[in-house]
């Protein structure tokens, strides 16, 4: 968000800009009272009932200017915020299974006892937030409406504190997931903060020319009601600046090296179902080469840590870890390997693949073949987190990999040699991968083996919130990124973690990763994944590592094509 006295930003600040801006939060929140014209959470009743919140849409602004690239349009971060007092605003979203259909509960806690109350059906349609919350009328210099949108709104978005006496870190996750396969979320504004309503849909920019408008920003009626928001509709100055594109590309060809569900929001899957490789520009996916997956809009804050709040501590799903600090330990495990039989493990579980598509091939691969590309995430079910240790010989190539077992209360208590890391020097890697974490067949209709990816070796990162709602699962995982897990070229040891809950997405995008389709015939495949291949890693249950995506490849050579039916109730292709 910029103000519209600000000088205009470079086009690589802009695309920064989406990322950083939760940094900012707190400068943007401290003006809210006066801009909201009295306290947060006014307009609802004063007696408050316990455990309810009081919630109330306010603009952190009354202007904002947002810049146009050419052929974009522009993405409606208009600062507005929902602030939340008396009590916590907090749900629980889960499904059974892929056959069943989300359901979202408002957990209510009034410091001694919590009650849930189910959502009304339609509300939430998956796990990317509360559907259509927000509704935004634009209107032009001349009083007339050039654009309307509706908006979901995730409760763990850019949050951040509106009153010095509230917690001082969050006790929810950073974002929402937008992973077609996630099972379970928890989202959550504390007592005293309010998180940013708007989210940002990189497929469907607003079309607005440069130039002055209003923006009219309400909260939908049937959320009013739902949860006695008053009816405030903040009127905001925007300008639309337009922004020359001397690089050939733009905010959303930046995409395709960035993109948390899930997560991570705005996840860029959205591959077509049946999709020819001869007009097609090559396509990197959510994750590029190994690009870990950003969310919708910028994350909450960057500080770290839990807030009290009731259910934290040992054996809640609160964000609470049994693996210690992420630092790699300084030497090797000295000692007879040994893995007590009642110690937590990790419990790995295979997704069905999803962002199919037919390409041509990336630099690197063989020209005039066609390729089977696709994105899988393999994740951690728990109830401990995977950590795995690399210790590197002097003038080695190869790392020598541990994995460590903790306690709970996070002491370590055995470990094991599990193979190797190796460092990967390709433009897009530059990182040490581990190896025998996945691998990739394409099964013919029969299920035999007919195509092997080569991909089998990964830098382990948490890019998606697949189900918070296990035992253990980290609400706060640290290393989300590659900078933060795989470490350089002349890193002596290096510490790579999977945490309860999260799951680790590649897409099979780079030279040698997808599948050579060339040669086979047209019909049924499926696409397997396999978590832990060579069972080289310890697991609670080794019986939940194998997921299958049926594809049905057609056309003719040089312009294949795929379709990818719905499994279950996903449709992801």
């Amino acid at each position: 968000m910029a103000l519209a006295d600000e000088e205009p930003m470079t086009r690589q600040e802009h695309r920064s800009h989406l990322r950083r801006a939760a940094l900012s939060t707190g400068a943007a929140l401290t003006v809210v009272a006066a801009i909201a014209g009295s306290a947060p959470g006014a307009g609802a009743d004063s007696a408050s009932t316990p455990g309810t919140p009081k919630l109330k849409l306010i603009a952190a602004s009354n202007s904002v200017t947002l810049d146009r690239w050419e052929d974009e349009g522009i993405y409606l971060d208009l600062g507005t915020y929902l602030t939340v007092d008396n009590a916590p605003f907090e749900f629980k979203v889960t499904r059974k299974s892929y056959k069943d259909p989300v359901v979202a509960k408002q957990v209510l806690r009034d410091g001694t006892t919590t009650k849930t109350k189910k959502l009304p059906a339609g509300m939430v349609k998956d796990f990317s937030g509360l559907s259509g919350f927000l509704n935004v009328t634009i209107k032009n210099a001349a009083g007339e409406e050039v654009a309307k949108t509706k908006g979901t709104y995730c409760p763990n978005n850019a949050a951040g504190r509106i009153r010095p006496d509230a917690p001082a870190t969050s006790h929810y996750p950073e974002s929402c997931s937008t992973n077609p396969w996630t099972l379970g979320s928890v989202w959550g504004v504390e007592n005293g903060w309010a998180s940013n309503t708007s989210t940002v849909d990189y497929d469907n920019p607003v079309d607005l020319p440069a130039g002055e408008y209003t923006a009219t920003v309400s909260v939908a009626k049937k959320y009013r009601d739902l949860f006695g928001i008053p009816n405030d509709r903040p009127a905001i100055k925007l300008t639309v600046r337009q922004q020359s594109d001397e690089g050939g590309e733009g905010l959303a060809s930046s995409r395709s090296s960035a993109h948390h569900g899930s997560g991570h929001g705005g996840s860029g899957h959205g591959t077509p179902s049946a999709q020819s490789a001869g007009g097609a520009s090559h396509h990197y996916g959510p994750r590029g080469a190994d690009a870990p997956t950003p969310g919708a809009l910028s994350h909450a804050l960057q500080d770290r840590g839990t807030a009290t709040h009731l259910g934290d501590g040992r054996g809640h799903t609160d964000g609470s870890r049994i693996a210690p600090a992420l630092k790699p330990n300084a030497q090797r495990p000295t000692g007879r390997a040994a893995v007590p039989a009642d110690v937590p493990k990790p419990d790995l579980r295979s997704l069905p693949a999803w962002d199919i598509a037919i390409t041509d091939g990336e630099d690197g691969d063989v020209p005039g073949k066609d390729y089977l590309a696709f994105s899988a995430n393999v994740w951690n079910a728990g109830p401990a987190p995977l950590v795995v240790d690399g210790f590197r010989s002097p003038g080695k190539d190869l790392m020598d990999a541990y994995q460590y077992f903790y306690d709970a209360d996070g002491k370590q208590v055995g470990y094991t040699p599990t193979g190797t890391m190796e460092w990967d020097p390709r433009e897009g890697h530059e990182h040490w991968h581990f190896t025998d974490f996945a691998s990739y067949r394409l099964l013919s209709e029969d299920q035999t083996k007919e195509v092997r990816s080569g991909k089998e070796a990964f830098c382990l990162a948490n890019t998606d919130a697949i189900d918070y709602t296990v035992k253990n699962a980290n609400w706060h995982p640290y290393n989300t990124d590659l900078e933060t897990a795989c470490g350089e070229q002349n890193s002596i040891s290096v510490r790579e973690v999977l945490d309860v809950g999260s799951g680790d997405t590649y897409t099979q995008y780079r030279p040698g990763q997808s599948f050579d389709i060339t040669d086979l015939p047209n019909g049924t495949y499926y696409i397997q994944v396999i978590a832990n291949p060579e069972k080289r890693l310890k697991e609670t249950n080794l019986n939940n590592n194998v997921a299958l995506r049926k594809v049905i490849l057609g056309g003719t050579e040089g312009a294949r094509t795929v379709k990818v039916p719905p499994h279950d109730l996903i449709d992801a292709p």
